[in-house]
């Protein structure tokens, strides 16, 4: 057991680092400018040398996914579950979710931005939401699909109403299906707060940071910045799995 936990967590940490030292050598073997890659040493230590400005960066693009996150993953359930009770409402449903998977975000950011002003994160929380909608959406309407016929049969031999059957046997034979989706849109809900950072609004947040430092010709400062965006995201990811954990846990035990 302690040797299958040791190639779980030491494989990729010893693979990270030989793809750290195999980056540096490249850089210096090779003279890479700093505009084109800088070396993990620089980027090491421009991070290093500004935690707290990288960490307030990373806190308010954290705050602006976290939102975008819940407020997604509620409608998403929401609607997935409308939708398998009801064939009409699917049916309305399906074509509006496959025209909201395929809107590019660089055409929503000015449009929000312009409804709801350039001085709010009322914007980027929305299209982190919206990012976080799909995945969750299509990801638990398969789970709710996936109610055996016997167990059906069993809830119409209950006479149970349609929630009762969903509450008690739909929604927990869904659970593996919605904690796919949840962390699948963890990730995008990070990167989509990030991206909107680019189009406008106030001037805070990662991909503000970046922009700013890649203007001012400063690449390691950029690229620690980029880390910090990464570290943001694996805490976004390693919280959704370990709420699928417990949630699994009690579920047994329940």
């Amino acid at each position: 057991m302690r040797g299958a936990a040791v190639r779980t967590v030491g494989a990729p940490i010893l693979l990270g680092i030989v793809a750290l030292a195999l980056w540096q050598l490249a850089v210096v073997a090779l003279d890479v400018k700093p505009f084109v890659v800088p070396s993990p040493l620089a980027i090491g230590t421009a991070f290093g040398s500004t935690p707290d400005t990288i960490l307030r960066a990373a806190l308010l693009t954290g705050a602006n996914a976290l939102v975008g996150l819940l407020v997604g993953t509620v409608v998403g359930i929401l609607f997935a579950v409308l939708a398998a009770l009801s064939r009409v409402i699917d049916e309305i449903t399906a074509p509006i979710v496959a025209g909201l998977a395929v809107v590019p975000i660089v055409a929503l950011a000015p449009v929000f931005y312009t409804m709801f002003g350039a001085n709010a994160q009322t914007a980027r929380q929305l299209i982190a939401a919206l990012a976080v909608f799909i995945p969750v959406f299509v990801n638990t309407l398969r789970g709710l699909r996936q109610v055996r016929p016997v167990h059906r049969d069993l809830m119409r031999a209950y006479a149970a109403s349609p929630w009762q059957a969903t509450r008690t046997v739909t929604l927990p034979g869904a659970l593996p299906y919605l904690f796919t989706g949840f962390r699948i849109a963890s990730s995008l809900a990070v990167i989509s707060a990030l991206v909107a950072e680019y189009f406008g609004g106030p001037i805070d947040g990662i991909g503000r940071a970046i922009t700013t430092a890649v203007a001012s010709s400063n690449y390691a400062l950029a690229w620690a910045y980029v880390l910090g965006s990464i570290l943001l995201g694996l805490v976004f990811y390693c919280a959704t799995l370990a709420l699928e954990i417990l949630a699994t846990r009690h579920r047994r035990r329940a």
